[in-house]
């Protein structure tokens, strides 16, 4: 059951990220409660005023910034509590103040809290220190993730559902999470990339679409060759020659160091997927 769901909302847009407006979209779907989290980033005057870093910051620098900042963070949690209540939905808006390094961690904690993240994929050319907050998400919460295209233009809906299979611990995760939403499927298709790495995994007798038909799931099994593309490639070039308006995947990539590293496949799905994918580690 998902009735909780949180998302980032970007500052760094006047009209803010698709994001935004999907999360509010999938709420009225699920007659979930939405919360919407502007962040005011602390200022890093090194990074902004350089020849300024081995000296004394004017304090009207530093108050100017903060308040540009703060205003940014003012206008997001605005413009996002004004389209929920224009959707008739029921949620609410936080600002926090944090680091750029530290928006990681913190969204992270705050997604426990909920069922569900949603994410704006970052768009090229604004702020990339936004796109921590997917890795946050996903390495931190220990909750499902929604990753949302900048381009996406339409509402949350489930007519046609692709769920990537490897037969990996992620992938089982990915499914277990997004029962809620596979329930709702008006069709799915679990695909399963040839010369993958989890297709040996596959055991006699505990096949994972036999699973998904006895929870009262309709699944048609695609097996697809690689061929000369990479797993993400085949991935996605399926899904856009299938109509695929949602996919489920599992996210693979470790912590090291406090500084986060997604898999080959997870990386290229987060830049260049073109419908929303729900991904859980």
């Amino acid at each position: 059951m998902i009735k909780d769901i949180v998302v980032n909302l970007s500052v760094s847009a006047k009209e803010g990220h698709s994001a935004e407006d999907y999360a509010i979209s999938t709420a009225s779907a699920l007659g979930a409660h939405v919360t919407g989290v502007a962040f005011i980033y602390d200022t890093t005057v090194p990074l902004v005023y350089p020849l300024m870093s081995y000296g004394e910051t004017p304090p009207e620098v530093l108050d100017a910034l903060k308040r540009e900042k703060a205003g940014l963070a003012t206008e997001a949690a605005e413009r996002f509590t004004k389209a929920a209540s224009v959707a008739g939905v029921v949620g609410k808006s936080l600002m926090l103040t944090t680091s750029f390094a530290g928006s990681i961690d913190r969204f992270g904690q705050i997604a426990r809290r909920f069922d569900l993240s949603i994410i704006g994929q970052i768009e090229p050319g604004t702020n990339a220190y936004e796109s921590n907050i997917a890795e946050g998400a996903l390495f931190c919460s220990g909750r499902p993730m929604i990753v949302v295209p900048y381009l996406q233009k339409a509402p949350f809906k489930l007519d046609r559902v692709m769920v990537c299979w490897d037969g990996g611990p992620q992938a089982a995760r990915a499914v277990a999470d997004a029962m809620p939403l596979l329930e709702r499927a008006a069709r799915i298709e679990l695909v399963v990339v040839g010369n993958e790495r989890g297709k040996r995994d596959e055991i006699e007798g505990a096949d994972i679409g036999q699973h998904l038909a006895r929870c009262g799931l309709s699944v048609d099994v695609q097996r697809i060759p690689k061929g000369h593309s990479d797993v993400a490639d085949t991935l996605l070039s399926h899904a856009a020659d299938r109509g695929m308006d949602f996919i489920v995947m599992g996210a693979h990539g470790q912590p090291r160091m406090r500084e986060f590293f997604f898999g080959d496949v997870t990386d290229a799905v987060l830049h260049s997927v073109k419908v929303p994918v729900l991904m859980s580690h």
